[in-house]
């Protein structure tokens, strides 16, 4: 693909989907390995959909995927001169014709018929000329067949009399979306079209276009498998959570974003899977996308972030959790020396940089809250009681670091004779306020004697336990 030409070109009508960002990564990878040229088109024609902030979601949503552009971002809203020269040239060669039928007159006959819905080309020979409520349609051939030979389908046919003689531009004059962007991809020198599956049935009309207003060789088409859910489901803004922004929102990575989407219908040969954007550069395909419906499954991006964030450095991996830690409502309790003695910890643990703050709130409230769930299931165990007693009068007096509050507390199991799990359990949802966590002893050392110490007592209160664990801290000088 030395020397291609490859389009991004969205419509900003909406948040940036997740197929949208798999659209562009394969155009960007395909434009980069091969020495091309990757394009940033927006198509913002349609001007009741389409917002100026959508065009900022665009345009910031490749900039977090580090998917750079060489030419652009052109505008089809500055272009409307030049489409108007295109209908004008099909209009005057006989390729188009004005139609002043309603969709209601279409839809009425069509019932009357008996037929399916769709136009008749009831004014294909009526010789309109333009006017109000009119609108102009592409004279469709009414025999032979039109052969889209896509890179990843293969060769399919579509029946000309099949194709209805589509509007190329609205009664207000404005020009539809085939017929934008059939010129831009001319005037462009497009050589290479990669676009979701569910283009694939305009494809037969952009050809038709594109060889009715005289273009040079047709671009190469790769029609790229759709994005289903765990029903197998063609992903839906109203049902699925689509949106990319979301998922920069909760703390997904952009490397781990562009690893997992480059995989949905593509994989390399030698079946490495975490692979940074230069390796993907260097082994993507277009000829190895599957034509299969790719399942986009959380889990598994999840698994890959996880994966990621933990390739991060130490240093790196504390910027980029602040700001979701700084975003709580701490007020000044956060310190960022607490955090950083716990983040490798942390690091290890965490799917999404915005299961952070969970991790390590007990460090800067007050008093973190029980959770009901695990509270409850500890507090109707008799032991607990008796293993929070044990426990604050053996932190009153021992060492305050991790590793010997681990050997003091494996000790005390033994005496116990309870496994250490069973005796770290209620210890650490009595000082963290859950179940799941970092690692305890790490997190006493860090959390300091007095507050563990209080935490205690306040869980060994609401047990009814005899004594608070305050009283067992050693005396102060």
């Amino acid at each position: 693909m030395t020397g291609a030409r490859l389009r991004f070109a969205p419509s900003p009508t909406g948040l940036f989907h997740v197929g949208s960002a798999r659209t562009a990564l394969y155009n960007w990878l395909a434009a980069r390995g091969g020495g091309g040229v990757f394009v940033l088109r927006i198509e913002d024609t349609d001007a009741e959909r389409g917002r100026e902030e959508w065009v900022g979601g665009i345009l910031e949503a490749l900039d977090w995927l580090g998917l750079d552009w060489d030419e652009g971002p052109y505008f089809q809203s500055q272009r409307s001169e030049r489409y108007s020269e295109a209908a004008a040239l099909l209009a005057g060669t006989g390729r188009a014709y004005w139609c002043e039928c309603t969709r209601e007159e279409i839809d009425r006959r069509a019932r009357e018929a008996g037929r399916p819905p769709g136009y008749d080309r009831c004014c294909r020979d009526r010789g309109l000329s333009p006017g109000p409520g009119r609108v102009l349609r592409f004279a469709t051939p009414l025999d032979g067949e039109t052969v889209v030979d896509d890179r990843i389908r293969g060769s399919v046919k579509f029946a000309n009399r099949d194709i209805e003689d589509f509007v190329i531009v609205r009664s207000t004059g404005a020009p539809l979306f085939l017929l934008s962007n059939v010129v831009d991809d001319m005037d462009q020198l497009i050589s290479d079209v990669v676009r979701g599956e569910d283009h694939l049935s305009n494809t037969p009309k952009y050809q038709l276009l594109w060889e009715a207003l005289g273009g040079p060789s047709l671009p190469r088409f790769a029609h790229l498998p759709m994005l289903v859910n765990e029903k197998r489901q063609k992903l839906s803004k109203r049902r699925d959570k689509v949106a990319l922004e979301s998922y920069r929102e909760q703390g997904y990575l952009a490397e781990a974003m562009c690893n997992y989407l480059a995989l949905l219908g593509w994989g390399p040969e030698d079946g490495e899977e975490v692979l940074s954007k230069a390796e993907l550069v260097e082994k993507f395909s277009l000829e190895k996308v599957n034509h299969s419906p790719a399942f986009f499954d959380l889990r598994k991006l999840d698994h890959f972030n996880g994966i990621w964030l933990r390739r991060l450095a130490a240093e790196e991996f504390e910027e980029r959790a602040l700001p979701y830690l700084e975003r709580q409502a701490w007020g000044n309790r956060f310190d960022r020396a607490s955090f950083r003695r716990l983040a490798p910890l942390v690091q290890e643990r965490v799917a999404t940089l915005e299961e952070v703050p969970a991790m390590v709130d007990f460090l800067f409230l007050d008093r973190p809250a029980l959770q009901d769930r695990d509270w409850a299931k500890l507090s109707g165990d008799p032991s607990t009681r008796t293993v929070l007693q044990a426990a604050a009068e053996l932190y009153g007096t021992v060492s305050w670091d991790a590793p010997m509050l681990e050997a003091e507390t494996r000790r005390l199991s033994e005496r116990l004779g309870r496994p250490l799990r069973k005796t770290q359990a209620p210890i650490r949802v009595a000082v963290t306020g859950r179940a799941v966590g970092p690692p305890l002893f790490e997190s006493l050392e860090v959390l300091g004697r007095e507050r563990v110490l209080r935490r205690l007592g306040e869980a060994l209160d609401m047990l009814g336990g005899p004594a608070r664990a305050e009283e067992h801290a050693p005396p102060a000088g």
